[in-house]
């Protein structure tokens, strides 16, 4: 647009009200466009439903800074027109410290710096592999090879193994600039090179909705998925579409759409995605998630568990290492006492979210999620000072890791204690929740 839009009275006032959704409705309906332009459209570009933009522009305004900066950049509204302030470098190009990377201007090459200068990042002795990295990255054509692949793939393992201690804010940086330093050159580098560069690319996609799952930004958590599965299929790899697919079941759970959940579940066990075995014990725990939440008898989800424990015990050394999967007993153990509080047995599943929280093979992160699920599980037992204590605990590594996710399940517990407010120790829960 040009400077003279961002200057009339409508657009001045919205911008003073810090909302984002009025600055929106008047970008909308800006004399510049002779007639306002239809809320479809612009949700579109948002990456949101009409429904959605309706709510966004007539609700409460929104706070995720990820949602803030990337409906930003896609409006293209100036940045110090902004009460936020955009990701930005020296040198112009934008760095990744939140929302969608567009790759404009500088940032690949910005991308390289930001990995010499990070202190998780890439030992200081690599200074070769940085410069070769940085030349890749200014041109592509002559430069982005096989090791350049590689070197992304060294640092999304890096990040993935960081995650459950440090949570996701810490990770995301790097996985969105590598993942706009794909979607930049992705189309530049030599065939030979681009199947593999987009195999990663889809791990990362993949990955980082993960992270805004934790996040609990469901809308870019949906963006990352799409995008992974867009790249898996140019890449021709079946595993990684399945496996995304199942990504997508499980956040399905998170918004209790249990049709979607188990309809998800059901096409990733019956499709032709060639899954490994410790993914493929993954899909079948997950529809006997969604076969407990449709009600089914509880000796149906039981066989499905044990048919994922077989698996389990299957892919035991055997399995494929192109598409790693995190699945393990404990694992199973954990999701197994949520299939239990879905079927009615919440005394179940209290039992095996201790055995599993006790053994202390959870990351940091899961370990407050899963002792949150556990607290759930205790209210609908009729537990509630236990209930209270242990999302007590929950709550402080959530904060620490800052997983929206598991403070979404502690105001879920919360709701359950409801009955029992007054007692000290569930008082001294809302307490803690307190801002």
């Amino acid at each position: 647009m040009p400077p003279d839009f961002w200057q009339t009275d409508k657009i001045r006032d919205a911008l003073a009200t810090w909302h984002m959704g009025r600055v929106i409705f008047a970008y909308r309906t800006h004399p510049y466009h002779g007639r306002p332009l239809p809320q479809e459209l612009v949700a579109n570009w948002l990456e949101l439903t009409q429904a959605q933009l309706s709510r966004i522009e007539k609700g409460a305004a929104p706070e995720q800074i990820s949602k803030l900066i990337r409906w930003a950049e896609v409006l293209d509204i100036p940045a110090d027109l902004l009460w936020f302030k955009l990701p930005d470098t020296e040198d112009g190009g934008v760095l990744p410290s939140g929302g969608i990377v567009t790759a404009t201007g500088h940032d690949s090459v910005a991308l390289a710096r930001w990995l010499a200068a990070d202190g998780t990042g890439t030992p200081p002795n690599c200074a070769g592999e940085l410069e070769r990295v940085s030349r890749a990255l200014e041109d592509a054509r002559r430069f982005f090879d096989g090791s350049v692949v590689e070197f992304f793939r060294v640092q999304l393992a890096k990040c993935k193994a960081d995650d459950g201690t440090l949570g996701p804010a810490a990770a995301l940086p790097l996985v969105l600039g590598i993942l706009g330093a794909i979607r930049r050159h992705g189309r530049q580098v030599r065939p030979d090179v681009q199947r593999q560069l987009l195999a990663v690319g889809a791990d990362g996609a993949e990955f980082g909705g993960w992270l805004y799952r934790d996040l609990h930004d469901p809308i870019t958590a949906m963006f990352l998925y799409d995008r992974a599965m867009e790249w898996a299929q140019a890449a021709g790899s079946l595993p990684m579409q399945g496996y995304v697919l199942l990504k997508k079941s499980q956040m399905a759970y998170e918004t209790r759409d249990t049709g979607t959940l188990l309809t998800l579940a059901q096409a990733v066990k019956n499709g032709p995605w060639q899954l490994p075995t410790r993914v493929q014990a993954e899909v079948v725990q997950q529809e006997a998630l969604g076969l407990a939440m449709m009600g089914e008898p509880t000796s149906v989800v039981e066989q499905n568990l044990a048919d994922a424990g077989h698996l389990l015990t299957q892919a035991n050394g055997t399995d494929d290492q192109a598409l790693v999967s995190y699945f393990n007993e404990g694992t199973l153990l954990v999701r197994s006492a949520c299939c239990y509080t879905e079927a009615g047995r919440p005394q179940t599943a209290t039992q095996l979210f201790s055995q599993v929280l006790a053994s202390g093979s959870l990351s940091r992160r899961d370990a407050g999620f899963f002792g949150a699920r556990q607290a759930k599980a205790l209210a609908l037992s009729g537990e509630p000072d236990e209930a209270a204590t242990v999302a007590v605990e929950s709550v402080a590594v959530a904060r620490e890791t800052r997983s929206e996710r598991t403070m979404n399940v502690i105001v879920d517990v919360v709701r359950t204690l409801d009955p029992w407010r007054h007692r000290p120790r569930v008082q001294e829960l809302r307490d803690v929740l307190q801002p």
